[in-house]
């Protein structure tokens, strides 16, 4: 078995994917691959190229992954199976030698560089922030720029990883922030109840978005189902239109939660199914895990364990 995650080694979502891998039925055969972007990694599952695949959802501080959001409204043919909530430690890293006077650039993800805009601005005021598709890809490319006024915002275990040096951590402006990633993979059964569940819908009402919202908030409280998250995403066809994620405490079986959801449809909604799957699975703040490296895929690196 193949797990694609986005990449490349040393990311939170690498994190996120092994967290979630041990807490399944073991296979000694699965490996994990990195991608340079969420859509390459949730293609590669709907070409039946990898099982499923990891990608962050929203962060704590900085709200939706847009291109998560975005790959989860195409086609239909994507569920979740598991979520993993991750505690995110940020570094700066930069070449040995390097000194916190010399940085002028700083790369790393969108959302990292915004979580850390508070010690930039006071530690390195005339940097330019530079965005990268994830943490560990910023620190590859300021290796790779050979650039001694380059920095990059990641997880301080990935200094090793690419030979760099930690000139300062824990710069996040939250110490407490958390990174929501989930595991994707081809639509099909979801997994079987636990007791503590989560259900994911995509909830779509046409040009009806400000007359439909209050309905579809009466559906859950009506059928006294726990609505824990609401996400409007524009439709892309006219302005003012929007489809919404919503999140539900339970699982599809659930009585009260397969009521709701017909219900959606007696008030001319249109419901896709997301997946249902255990919730909050909480890691550990993130490190490099450790790993194996596959002898026939340079890309890829062993688990011990696999989804079922």
């Amino acid at each position: 078995m193949e797990y694609a995650y986005l990449g490349p080694e040393g990311t939170f979502t690498e994190t996120a994917l092994h967290y979630a891998l041990s807490r399944f039925s073991p296979s000694p055969n699965a490996t994990c691959v990195p991608y340079a972007t969420v859509p390459a990694a949730l293609d590669a599952v709907r070409r039946a190229e990898r099982a499923a695949a990891m990608v962050p959802m929203e962060n704590s501080r900085k709200g939706v992954v847009p291109a998560t959001l975005e790959g989860l409204t195409v086609g239909g043919d994507l569920h979740i199976v598991a979520e993993v909530v991750v505690p995110v430690t940020f570094a700066l890293l930069a070449a040995p030698g390097v000194g916190l006077d010399g940085i002028g650039r700083v790369l790393s993800h969108p959302h990292a560089l915004a979580q850390c805009a508070g010690w930039l601005r006071r530690n390195v005021p005339g940097a330019r922030l530079e965005p990268a598709h994830s943490t560990a890809g910023a620190a590859r490319d300021v290796v790779v720029a050979d650039d001694p006024s380059c920095a990059a915002i990641a997880a301080p275990a990935v200094a090793d990883q690419y030979g760099m040096r930690v000139l300062a951590q824990d710069i996040g402006d939250d110490e407490n922030a958390v990174t929501r990633f989930v595991m994707v993979r081809r639509a099909g059964v979801p997994p079987a109840r636990t007791g503590r569940d989560r259900t994911s819908l995509l909830v779509s009402v046409g040009d009806r978005t400000p007359a439909a919202l209050p309905g579809i908030l009466s559906v859950f409280s009506t059928g006294r189902v726990n609505l824990t998250w609401v996400q409007a995403w524009p439709t892309g066809t006219r302005l003012g239109t929007y489809r919404f994620f919503v999140d539900v405490d339970g699982h599809i079986d659930d009585q009260p939660v397969s009521r709701a959801v017909a219900a959606l449809f007696d008030i001319g909604a249109e419901a896709r199914f997301l997946g249902s799957y255990p919730r909050g699975l909480a890691a550990e703040r993130a490190q490099r895990p450790g790993r194996v490296s596959s002898p026939h895929r340079p890309h890829a690196h062993t688990v011990r364990k696999d989804m079922p």
